[in-house]
């Protein structure tokens, strides 16, 4: 049987497009939420409409489509988990095209080829082998082969965009009819309770795609951080008197920032480190596999290796890998203006690289591209070049700082993000029969088209929110929680004040953890507890996990399972949580745009606030209730769905 066309003129240009879309939906999704989402079931459905107009569009093109485009969302992760920390911590004072555009693209697009470079190994070991689950591979799969259902699922996934645009554009950010949070806190004595919600449509979104088992473990660190760790040390830390003057919740969200999330990072630490000991044997194995292909093909040519077995050959692998060093090498000298260091630099992050891109792989495999644990990784990755760039400059004299940290963990993320997407893909395209050399092609397609509209983005978000700070009176800045926390302890190292108790403090909560999660898996149970959703609810603020654990809710709700796995995919659901996360996102970055025009355009006076009103009248509850009709239709539109099978 002729193998059918994968990599066309049509889906290449469709490819770029998406994964330029993507990535800016995405890192806005990011900086606000702390989360992102695989983009691979709305790219392709939106594949899937578009396509259908042409002849001879089929599903493996659909796939090759999707490849590429999730790669753009990935690498977002990448880059708004790390580089708005140089803002954060001051090294750079604005996002400025002049000075900065460059270093950011390169930085993203050697970081994102590494990844895909360093996993092409790992494909036979962690899908055939390992045969890990790798869920939004799955749903993809599933979703691509309902494509011949006809034009509903993308008017599914169109209807659920709207909605979430419409809701994003009359809240906070846009009209500003409603305020886009509930938050209540209350003293006690010398500490504190408290309750929050953020009204997304998109976090609600999001818990319902990572499903129940994440949603609420992800839930639970939030839990565990806010009404155990939160009330039990507030009496001993001293909250600064401008804080206490405020309100209570201001005082709350201090806490949650200075001493709750460095638990949380103790937590990423162990857990990351817990994934590694568990992905050696698969490593090894990887390499060896890799090798083996190598050898046979070199002997008895291609027609030896069956078509959907066929990786990019190694030798071209470990080629592209040396290329990429170079604009790695020259970002580095730029920062630290020394060859030695620069050269222990790139060094260090091509081993952390390798290592994390794999622990990221592997992960993703188990808890899927939408909670990829890239943050524990950065975050281990941040802590470790810190702590050797600091000896380097204690003991050598080196002239060198936080910021040189935050670059190599920068390469690194982008890395880890790339290297789990690019095995999600994988894995749908192992399911469909499609070649895995031609998906590895789209992959560096999809980042490198990404890569260079990543500055741009970061410019109009900071413009028209503020990342990690306030920038427009009466608007609410993009949390950045990942990139603040990365500020945070690389310039903890270098100034010698990282609390250290609160790290250990979480490093010692997840081994308890990972001792839960061994028993459970002893006794065969099909929920388990994975210690990296705890530790991302352990440091995201309480408001946002909330709102994921009441999407995790109605995915149980209408599914019954509280598995960490599950072989049934509800398309409905999962497509209707795509559209709504897509329709916020996009509305997001749209309200941005007019600054960008009024920018680079002559027209100065063009309108770039929204505002029907200076403060939010009705305060929160049109929102709430709101978003009580919208967690009804998304639970409706799941219970509907009939299975196949």
């Amino acid at each position: 049987m002729k193998p059918l066309p994968e990599i066309t003129v049509k889906a290449i240009v469709l490819g770029i497009f998406l994964s330029v879309l993507l990535a800016g939906a995405n890192a806005y999704l990011g900086l606000f939420a702390g989360m992102t989402v695989s983009a691979s079931i709305p790219a392709a459905v939106i594949s899937m409409g578009i396509l259908r107009a042409f002849k001879n569009s089929n599903i493996l093109e659909n796939n090759i489509v999707q490849t590429a485009a999730s790669a753009g969302e990935s690498l977002a992760a990448g880059v708004i988990f790390t580089i708005p920390a140089l803002l954060l911590m001051g090294e750079w004072s604005e996002f400025n095209f002049a000075d900065h555009y460059w270093t950011v693209t390169g930085i993203a697009m050697t970081g994102g080829l590494i990844g895909v470079l360093f996993t092409i190994p790992l494909r036979r070991a962690l899908i055939v082998e390992e045969g890990l689950q790798y869920p939004e591979g799955v749903a993809t799969a599933e979703v691509l082969k309902s494509g011949e259902e006809g034009a509903g699922k993308l008017m599914m996934l169109a209807q659920a965009a709207a909605i979430g645009g419409l809701f994003k554009f009359m809240a906070e950010e846009g009209l500003r009819l409603w305020s886009s949070q509930i938050a209540w806190a209350k003293s006690v004595g010398s500490s504190f309770i408290s309750f929050q919600v953020n009204l997304s449509p998109a976090l609600l979104a999001v818990g319902y795609i990572v499903g129940f088992n994440i949603s609420m473990l992800v839930f639970g660190g939030g839990v565990i951080g806010r009404w155990i760790f939160l009330p039990a040390l507030a009496p001993t830390v001293d909250i600064p008197p401008e804080i206490l003057a405020g309100s209570a919740v201001d005082s709350v969200n201090w806490l949650h920032s200075n001493v709750v999330r460095y638990i949380g990072v103790g937590s990423m630490i162990v857990g990351g480190l817990w994934a590694l000991i568990n992905l050696r044997s698969s490593l090894a194995r990887g390499l060896s596999s890799s090798m083996d292909t190598y050898r046979k093909l070199k002997m008895h040519g291609a027609s030896s290796i069956e078509r959907t077995e066929m990786d990019i050959p190694l030798p071209w692998v470990i080629i592209a890998l040396g290329a990429s060093i170079i604009p790695v090498f020259a970002i580095y000298l730029s920062v630290v203006q020394n060859i030695a260091i620069t050269a222990a630099m790139v060094v260090f992050m091509l081993v952390a690289g390798f290592i994390f891109s794999a622990v990221a792989g592997y992960m993703a495999g188990l808890v899927g591209s939408s909670n990829n644990p890239i943050s524990g990784v950065t975050i281990a990755t941040i802590l470790s070049a810190s702590l050797l760039l600091y000896t380097m400059k204690v003991y050598a004299g080196a002239d060198v700082g936080p910021a040189a940290a935050i670059f190599i963990g920068a390469v690194v993320c982008c890395a880890a993000a790339i290297g789990g997407d690019n095995l999600q893909d994988l894995k749908a395209g192992y399911i469909l029969g499609a070649t895995p050399w031609k998906q590895q092609v789209m992959q560096v397609v999809g980042v490198v088209s990404a890569a260079f509209v990543m500055m741009p983005v970061l410019w109009l978000l900071h413009s028209r929110y503020g990342i990690g700070m306030q920038v427009h009176p009466g608007v609410t800045p993009l949390e950045a929680p990942q990139a603040a926390l990365m500020a945070n302890i690389a310039t903890g190292v270098f100034n010698q004040n990282l609390p250290w108790n609160l790290i250990i403090m979480g490093a010692l909560l997840a081994v308890a953890i990972i001792v839960l999660d061994k028993t459970l898996e002893k006794r065969g149970s099909g929920f388990r507890t994975p210690v990296l959703a705890v530790a991302v609810g352990l440091y995201l603020p309480f408001h946002l996990v909330v709102a994921i654990g009441l999407g995790g809710l109605i995915a149980y709700l209408t599914s019954g399972n509280t598995s960490l796995h599950s072989d049934k995919t509800n398309q409905n659901g999962l497509l209707y949580s795509a559209g709504l996360i897509t329709g916020e996102a996009l509305v997001g970055i749209g309200l941005a745009v007019p600054l960008m025009i009024a920018e680079f355009t002559a027209w100065k006076s063009i309108p770039t606030e929204f505002y029907m009103f200076d403060a939010a009248p009705l305060g929160p509850w049109p929102g709430a209730l709101i978003l009580m009709g919208i967690s009804y239709m998304l639970y409706k539109t799941a219970k509907n769905y009939k299975s196949p099978g």
